[in-house]
Formats: structure tokens, C-alpha cells, sequence
């Protein structure tokens, strides 16, 4: 059996991690396409150095521009690779233009999708992610889901046929992560960046085009974050910078602004964070798993386990209580184990076996 794996941002790296691993356990063989979509370093090749990812086989460079030439672009190289390979399986990861491309074209050559991370709603058509994730839904044969909420999710709009329950595979990366980062602590990342940590500090990243696009809202982000009282560290995504220098915005000195970093660095950096501040996906359920209180940086959120566990809380559309919300964080008295146990990736190779 071949299977063809199509990933691209920084979050497919991460979910490619412990599956490539399963795949190779069981002897499949397992083709890589990496679209470019995160073309950085930081955002892409460290991933796949710390997180021992194979290289791609195939790497397209498609990365830039905007949603409809990303995506036409990337449908046309997937599709010339599979119409060589002719691969058993195509196998997308959640929600990007990367997923999108990746279940179209496979759908429209007759070869069987399978969409990891499926079943995911946050109810909300005018982000793109919706758009990917309903589309790549409604075109896979094999359907894996990381909670019975997204089961359900699919449920109602009819797919039934393929569905599976397996876990989170970012549950499977998280352990593996923190077995390897196991003894570092709030001293090491101090000896490594004496100016950067203070004793308490809030983690923040902000991308999404829901954020970084709309101006109104941007500003408010930007002046709600420049009034906090505790140190924040940002990792500045790409996007960011541009939209800080459109909008000619600068961040308050207790803002410290670095480079996109590693998984594992990320990992360290949520371990030692009071708070985090985000409105990545994947983020709010690694907060969860480090028990670090969430506050989600949308309107709504795919993820709403961990708002009704209390560790996450939606900020919606009253930026203005940003502050508030922060200064008022306190981690719940409770925590039980979201998302499966670890073990997502072998149930998926599994399946695909039979």
C-alpha cells in the first residue's frame, strides 16, 4: 500500500509527526508533498529536524498570494503527482489551503481521501478554514475525528459512511514532545534568553486573517494587548509584521516580539507561560494539555471542549475586555484528559490497513 500525504503549515507538520512514524512501523510506504505554504525556516524545515518528519518527496514552493491562486496552484501540482504516483490513499491534514488542494484533487482522479482532523465546526462561513474543512469533509472516504463532537458535527450533515473516533494525533506529538523536552524548566529558558522571560508572562500569537485583516479589529487587538500589566512574549507569525507595519502599529515595551519558533520551543515556552493569548487551533488544545489557561482570540472556537472544561475562554467580539479577562485568569481547581489517549496515529494507519 502507498499513501500520499499532502501537508504545508506549520500545524500539518506537527499531526505528520506521529503518523509518518506508524506508517513507517508498519511497513507502508508513505509519499511526502510539502506545497510551500509555510516556506519560511522557522516555519516549516525546523519542524521537520526536531520532530524527525521524512523529507518530502515531492516539494512545490506554492506559498504566497492570494486563497484562490494558493489553491489553484497547489490543485495543479498535487494533481500532476498523483496522476504519476497513482497512490492507495490520499491522506489531508485539518483545514488549510494545503487540505483543500490536496482532497480536490485526489476526489476529481478517483483516489480515496482520507481527512485527518475531520468533523471540526466553529459555525462561522467567512473563515477560510471553515470553507477547507466542510469542503475536504464532504469529498473524503475516511473521516478520523478527535472528539465525539465532531463525530456528531458530521453526523448532522449527513456523513456517516468512513467515520471514525481515533484521538487527536497532536495528542500522540504533544506526549513525544514532552518526553524529549522532560527536564528543562523556567532556569533553562532564563541562562538562554536572559532578557526575554520575566517571572510571569503571558504566550501570545495572532494570525489569523480574521485578526490580521480586518483593521477595526486589529487596532483594538494591538491596543488592548499594549495596555497589560505582564510581560508577553510574541511569536511574530509573517502575517503580523505586515499588518503591524500597514497599520503603522508598535507594541508596548512588555511585549517582547521574537521570530517564529520550533515545536519543541514552543512546547517550553506554554509549559513556563502564566497565560497563553492565541487564536491558532492547535495552541489551544496544547495549552490544555500543559493545564496553561487559554484565552482564544476570536469570535468562536472548533475546540469547545475546552471552554466547557473551563481553560478556555472566547474573547467574541468585545475586544475591549481583553484586559479584564486577562487580569481576571486563573487556572480551573479541575483537568481531565481531551482528546484522546496518545495513541491516534496507529489507530489511523490501522484503519487504512484493513
Amino acid at each position: 500500500m502507498k499513501c500520499l500525504t499532502v501537508i504545508g503549515a506549520r500545524p500539518q507538520f506537527i499531526k505528520a509527526a506521529p503518523v509518518s512514524r506508524a506508517f513507517a512501523a508498519a511497513g507502508i510506504e508513505q509519499v511526502l508533498v510539502h506545497t510551500g505554504q509555510h516556506y519560511d525556516f522557522e516555519m516549516s524545515e525546523v519542524f521537520f529536524q526536531e520532530l524527525e518528519i521524512p523529507p518530502p518527496r515531492h516539494s512545490l514552493g506554492l506559498g504566497g498570494g492570494t486563497h484562490g491562486a494558493m489553491t489553484g496552484r497547489m490543485l495543479e501540482g498535487i494533481e500532476k503527482i498523483l496522476s504519476e504516483d497513482r497512490p492507495d490513499w490520499v491522506l489531508v491534514y485539518g483545514d488549510t489551503n494545503s487540505t483543500l488542494a490536496g482532497a480536490l484533487a485526489a476526489a476529481k482522479l478517483h483516489i480515496p481521501v482520507c481527512h485527518v482532523e475531520s468533523g471540526l465546526r466553529s459555525w462561522n462561513r467567512r473563515m477560510p478554514e471553515e470553507i477547507n474543512r466542510v469542503l475536504t469533509d464532504h469529498v473524503s472516504n475516511r473521516l478520523f475525528c478527535s472528539s465525539e463532537l465532531a463525530v456528531e458535527n458530521l453526523r448532522r450533515e449527513g456523513i456517516t459512511a468512513g467515520v471514525e473516533m481515533v484521538g487527536d494525533v497532536m495528542a500522540d506529538t504533544n506526549k513525544l514532545a514532552q518526553e524529549v523536552v522532560a527536564g528543562r524548566s523556567a532556569e533553562f529558558w532564563k541562562a538562554a534568553n536572559p532578557d526575554m522571560l520575566a517571572d510571569e508572562f503571558a504566550l501570545l500569537t495572532l494570525h489569523r486573517a480574521e485578526n490580521t485583516d480586518d483593521p477595526v479589529r486589529f487596532r483594538a487587538l494591538v491596543e488592548q494587548l499594549n495596555s497589560l500589566n505582564i510581560q508577553v512574549v510574541f511569536p511574530v507569525h509573517p502575517r503580523t509584521r505586515k499588518a503591524l507595519l500597514r497599520e503603522e502599529l508598535s507594541l508596548g515595551d512588555h511585549i517582547v516580539t521574537i521570530d517564529p519558533v520550533g515545536y519543541l520551543e514552543m512546547v517550553l515556552l506554554l509549559d513556563q507561560a502564566r497565560l497563553v493569548l492565541t487564536d491558532s487551533g492547535g495552541l489551544q488544545k496544547e495549552a490544555y494539555w500543559g493545564k496553561t489557561p487559554c484565552l482564544t482570540l476570536r469570535t468562536e472556537t472548533e475546540w469547545v471542549e475546552t471552554v466547557e472544561a473551563g481553560w478556555n475562554v472566547v474573547l467574541g467580539d468585545e475586544v475591549e475586555s481583553l484586559a479584564n479577562l486577562v487580569a481576571e485568569s486563573e487556572p480551573p481547581a479541575s483537568w481531565e484528559p481531551l482528546y484522546g489517549d496518545g495513541n491516534a496515529a496507529g489507530r489511523i494507519v490501522a484503519a487504512l490497513s484493513i
